[in-house]
């Protein structure tokens, strides 16, 4: 009998992790809505944000370019901890 044929085991659940459950285009619109596209370009200077920017174009850009994406989840998780600190009494 061939075990290929069995379902893959589900991912583990990840309930510490902010990013698990937010696909990129998430990301660089909410990051875009906070810091526009020209405060994203200073924080991250890259071409994608810099010139004609978009959703789309930045997505083809991050998915191919896996230390930029880093970058850009970084700043996402930056964003959150600060909007977390500001909402602190």
């Amino acid at each position: 009998m061939n075990d290929d044929a069995s379902p893959p085991a589900p991912p583990p659940a990840q309930p510490r992790n902010p990013l698990h459950g937010l696909t990129l285009e998430a990301i660089v619109t909410a990051l875009s809505e906070e810091y526009g596209w020209e405060g994203l370009d200073a924080r991250i200077p890259l071409r994608c944000f810099a010139f004609e920017p978009s959703v789309k174009s930045s997505l083809k850009f991050l998915r191919k370019t896996p230390w930029a994406r880093e970058k850009v989840e970084g700043l996402y998780l930056f964003m959150l901890r600060e909007r977390k600190r500001q909402t602190r009494p």
